[in-house]
Order: C-alpha cells, then sequence, then structure tokens
C-alpha cells in the first residue's frame, strides 16, 4: 500500500510504495547537542530552529535525523526553477494529461489544473505551494527538465534538486520525487530543510508567493479565452500568526505532519523545521512553541 502526500489530509492509495526503509533513523552521527535549559518540549520527532540572518542554531530535536519530508519537499522543486538562468516566470506551460493521470493514480494533492490549459510558471509556483498542488509540481519538473519524454524530464530535473541540495550543504537530504511523494528514497532532515528554506526565502519572488494565503488564477483555455481558477488557499494556516511569513507545510500517513516555517519580529528573522509530528493540531503547538523560543534567543 502506497502513501500519497495531501496537505492537512492524509490519504492512501494504492499506487505509490512507501518503502517502510525510507523512514530512516541515523540517530547519533552528527547530532547536535540537546537544546538548551528552558528550551521547549516539542511533540515533533524532529526540530530545528536558526537565526536566519547569522544561520546561528537557537533549537535543535533530532536535528540530523533523517526522516520523510512530504511536501515539504517541493520548497526544492520551487528553489530549483527560480534558479534557472533566464527565467522567464510569465512563460507559459501546457497542461498534458500525463500531469492529470498521475494525481489520479496516486491520489494526491492537486491545483484542479485543466488539460490542455496554458499556466504561467509563476501560476504554477503559487498552484504548488499553495494548495500543494503535486500536478503543477509536475508541470514544473516537466519544463524545467531536460529530455525526450515525460518521464526523462521529471527524472532530470529531480537530479537538479539532488545536485541543489549538495550546493546548499544539505549532506543528509536526497530526494526520488519532485513533490514529495517518495518512491522509497526520499529525505531530508530539519536541518537541512531549514538550510533549503533560509536559501530560498532570498527569492523575492518565493518569499511573495508563499506569504499569500490565497491565489487566483487567470489560464488561458484551449480555445483560447480566459478561465478564471476557483481560488487557490495555502495550507499553511499559522500565517500572518506572530510574524509568519511561511513557508510549507507537508503531511502523509508515513511522514506525519511537517512544517517548514519562517517569521520576521522586529526586523529580525528566524527560520525553522519540525518532522513528524503527530498532528496537524501538534505541528501548530509545536511551531509557535519554536518560534516564541526562537525569538527569545535573538
Amino acid at each position: 500500500m502506497i502513501t500519497a502526500i495531501r496537505d492537512g489530509r492524509v490519504r492512501r492509495a494504492a499506487a505509490v510504495v512507501v518503502t517502510t526503509g525510507a523512514m530512516l533513523t541515523t540517530g547519533a552521527l552528527g547530532m547536535a547537542p540537546a537544546h538548551a535549559a528552558g528550551a521547549p518540549t516539542i511533540t515533533a520527532k524532529g526540530g530545528f530552529v536558526m537565526n536566519s540572518a547569522t544561520g546561528k542554531t537557537l533549537f535543535t530535536k533530532a536535528a540530523d535525523t533523517k526522516r520523510l519530508t512530504a511536501s515539504t519537499t517541493k520548497i526544492m522543486t520551487a528553489k530549483v526553477v527560480l534558479s534557472q538562468s533566464n527565467l522567464n516566470l510569465d512563460s507559459k506551460v501546457t497542461i498534458k494529461k500525463a500531469y492529470s493521470d498521475y494525481i489520479v493514480s496516486r491520489g494526491a494533492s492537486s491545483a484542479r489544473l485543466i488539460v490542455g490549459d496554458k499556466v504561467t510558471v509563476r501560476q504554477l509556483l503559487y498552484g504548488m505551494m499553495l494548495p500543494s498542488g503535486c500536478d503543477a509540481a509536475m508541470a514544473l519538473a516537466d519544463k524545467f527538465g531536460s529530455g525526450s519524454t515525460v518521464s526523462a524530464r521529471t527524472k532530470n530535473f529531480i537530479g537538479k534538486m539532488n545536485t541543489m541540495a549538495k550546493s546548499l550543504g544539505m549532506t543528509k537530504t536526497h530526494f526520488d520525487s519532485f513533490d514529495g511523494i517518495s518512491n522509497g528514497s526520499n529525505y531530508s532532515t530539519p536541518r537541512d530543510l531549514t538550510k533549503l528554506a533560509r536559501s530560498a526565502m532570498k527569492s523575492s519572488t518565493f518569499k511573495t508567493v508563499v506569504k499569500d494565503t490565497s491565489y487566483t488564477a487567470k489560464t488561458i483555455t484551449k480555445t483560447g479565452s480566459t478561465r478564471t481558477m476557483a481560488p487557490w488557499k495555502n495550507t499553511n494556516t499559522l500565517l500572518g500568526w506572530n510574524g509568519t511569513i511561511g513557508v510549507k507545510t507537508g503531511s502523509g500517513t508515513e511522514a506525519k505532519y511537517c512544517l517548514v516555517f519562517a517569521a520576521t519580529r522586529s526586523g529580525k528573522t528566524i527560520v525553522g523545521t519540525v518532522l513528524t509530528s503527530s498532528s496537524a493540531a501538534k505541528r501548530t503547538e509545536d511551531v509557535k512553541k519554536l518560534m516564541n523560543y526562537g525569538f527569545s534567543q535573538l
């Protein structure tokens, strides 16, 4: 039985196999010291917070233990797209039946893109990061990967994700998907994902996208008319709470509930990650604790 990712909801689908081996727990190597006295207790199995300006560690709990990342993987998808040379955010991508077939077969979260519509790269970023559309993620991987087929291009794009991870010093990270639906070897750590978010938030486009609570796309249909899509709602319900400005949720039967977050207060910014929270409510509690504690350490 394969586990499909659905932000805000956990669904199962029969098409993708997430192997039990994907939940890696390489414990002791590289572990950071226990967090300081007075630090909060969180229910998530892993957590990490850093000062965005300096990179200084503010909180750590099993920060270097490899775990499933669910849709937080899409941060890297966006990072790779936004790192393309001569990127035109207004270039159009025609939605293929392959994208629709993919999300149906895997029971994946969707931006409800319509086959045949022309959608801009900018709109696809919103469709991927707000409602966590795996169809939008696949469209971007297909657009920016190299090869003669959809399969070859998306595989090539995933290779770019791993190359980017190495360049960012994400030494305990590996991607085997463009959206977090693991094929058995898609994992990262709280520390690595926080490094990624810190880097991604340096992009003004990324920062603008992930802080929006809602976005309405106007796409071009096969006949050339304009289609106004139903608004895409951000799955990150913490946005706006005490300076929260991003970044991305994730959830899955094996990954449980994850969140990579960023917040700014009094001109100072922290970035962090929680992985494997037991519920959406516990995830929210954990992140609020970590935000308040992180800012108290600045």
